[in-house]
């Protein structure tokens, strides 16, 4: 199931490749349009700026901005940034891999392949979906 976090942080991240003008906006803002805690938002939005996705300008019109064009961020960057692993079971994760301690061979698992299919085909449609796409509702 999706966190909160990331549903929030993909709705900020929406709501800044919405704006025309590019200008910073305040959190309060987004915090208002989006129905997302504050402090909540805060929190996101600073995870964001950390890792690349935002800019952020202090004092008199001043609020965060994307640092790259909506067609440049692609949904498994911030997925893996808000959630972390995208396949479902971390014996299948391409970046954050750990073995199973109850499965003696993982190519006999049943639940592994299966899981393998589901994380291909899961990475396949977060890697063809850009901020733009998803803003432009492209699907």
């Amino acid at each position: 199931m999706l966190s909160k976090k990331t549903k929030y942080g993909i709705k900020a991240l929406t709501y800044l490749a919405k704006q025309h003008d590019k200008s910073p906006v305040q959190i309060a803002t987004i915090s208002k349009s989006e129905n997302i805690s504050l402090k909540f938002l805060e929190s996101i939005l600073l995870t964001l700026r950390k890792t690349g996705f935002l800019g952020s300008k202090k004092g008199k019109g001043g609020g965060y901005y994307l640092l790259k064009h909506p067609s440049e961020i692609l949904m498994t960057d911030v997925m893996r940034v808000l959630e972390g692993p995208i396949a479902m079971i971390p014996c299948v994760s391409l970046n954050f891999y750990e073995k199973c301690d109850d499965c003696p061979d993982e190519n006999a698992c049943s639940v592994h392949n299966l899981m393998i299919q589901v994380r291909d085909s899961t990475l396949q449609i977060f890697k063809n979906t850009s901020l733009e796409k998803l803003t432009n509702n492209e699907f």
